[in-house]
């Protein structure tokens, strides 16, 4: 590539010096040299030539001296290497300039085998600076793009060194999630723009804060729905006990929500989410030209179906038992043995609970109505009816109960 030079000197003479001893590399194209007679218009030069790589630069000169000129180069975008030529070459001059960025300083008279060397070693000490500023520039570039999907410190980690972690395409045991507000297409179509913005972006935001707090792996926002993953792209043999733990802390946040913008008059619908674990092939699936970190596979079908199932079951959390088996002490309570809309195959579906709800003596009662359902024991429906008429305002309770008065047995159901 060709180097451009420009030379800030008012003696007329060294002009016609420099053309004649560089001729050959400008004759090559090695280098183009272009000339002022003071700061002044060496910065207009710049101006004008904004892709310029290097200054030889005299102090003493009308107008705007060379040490002036460095002060006002400092204060400009991008990186300009710049050499002082001057018979002024005490040391108080040299210190100066090489505190006002100086890369180098010559005296004169100029000896010019010197005045090659210093260019050449100049102009390779600058594509080296400016190799370092591009891979800077990349990797905020990527780091911009994989915070999209990645938690902050998995996207810095990638951003600086992605050959840590493998991003194409490969079969991963991962944990899916699926969330979705109820009646969100309604609600959208009711609330004005200017309280349906500020409303989504709280909620989103939250959203996504969570997820990234649980290391998941966000890989895409439809709406109001949310799509992630957890165990990939680095290794978490966790990543189960992660999702439901996200999955709780996603649900307090949710119906803290609810509860923030009904007190403005903005009905909310419950935010429902559906998760499973298992094989998905997972990896960056963007072509050439785009960036887009997913995850495809069946694992990724009964999650969806899960989230959408909790609207008959009468949950908010649904999770497969593939899911529960990943995780040792899991806090929740049996669904039942659910066969999804799509599906040919029956699972067995849970519902995990906080803490507090786990230990609630109302969870104790609800498991043991469970197994007289799951016996096809008559006291089912009593014991289920004993719970609703506690006042618990149990949606899997009520949702089990409708089942038994119609004539069902036992725990398997067919969802719509």
């Amino acid at each position: 590539m060709t180097a451009r030079i420009l030379v800030v000197d008012d003696e007329p003479d060294l002009e016609r010096l420099i053309l004649q001893r560089f001729r050959r590399p400008i004759r090559d194209g090695d280098f183009t040299f272009t000339f002022a007679d003071d700061g002044v218009n060496a910065l207009a030069k710049l101006d004008a030539s904004p892709d310029t790589d290097m200054l030889l630069c005299d102090i003493n000169m009308p107008r705007m001296d060379g040490l002036t000129l460095l002060g006002r180069l400092q204060e400009r975008a991008g990186h300009l290497a710049t050499v002082i030529v001057s018979a002024y070459g005490d040391m108080t001059n040299i210190r100066t300039a090489m505190n006002r960025g100086a890369f180098d300083f010559l005296t004169k008279p100029i000896d010019f085998a010197d005045l090659e060397a210093t260019i050449a070693k100049t102009l390779r000490n600058l594509e080296i600076t400016r190799g370092y500023q591009r891979r800077q520039q990349e990797a905020e570039r990527a780091r911009a793009q994989l915070a999209r999907y990645f938690s902050p410190s998995l996207a810095d980690l990638l951003a600086a060194d992605a050959e840590r972690i493998n991003l194409d395409a490969q079969w991963r045991d991962i944990t899916s999630m699926f969330t979705d507000i109820a009646s969100f297409t309604t609600l959208a179509e009711l609330l004005p723009p200017d309280t349906m913005g500020p409303l989504m972006n709280e909620y989103l935001t939250g959203m996504t804060k969570i997820v990234f707090e649980h290391a998941g792996t966000l890989m895409n926002i439809v709406g109001d729905a949310l799509i992630m993953m957890f165990g990939a792209p680095t290794d978490q043999p966790d990543h189960a006990e992660r999702a439901v733990a996200c999955a709780l802390a996603l649900d307090a946040y949710a119906e803290r929500f609810r509860e923030r913008w009904g007190e403005r008059g903005v009905s909310v619908g419950v935010t429902r989410i559906g998760i499973n674990s298992g094989p998905a092939l997972v990896g960056n699936f963007g072509g050439g030209q785009f960036f887009n970190y997913a995850a495809y596979g069946d694992t990724l079908s009964i999650a969806a179906r899960l989230e959408t199932a909790n609207k008959q079951l009468g949950t908010r959390i649904c999770v497969s038992d593939s899911v529960v088996q990943r995780i040792s002490g899991f806090g929740g309570r049996p669904v039942g043995i659910v066969l999804l809309r799509g599906r040919s195959e029956p699972l067995l579906a849970h519902e995990p609970l906080t803490r507090e709800r786990h230990v609630d003596p109302l969870t104790y009662e609800y498991r043991a109505a469970y197994v007289r359902a799951e016996a096809c024991d008559p006291a089912a429906l009593p014991a289920f009816a004993a719970l609703l008429g506690r006042g618990s305002g149990d949606g899997l309770v009520s949702f089990h109960l409708k089942r038994l008065l119609s004539g069902a047995t036992g725990v398997t159901v067919a969802l719509e």
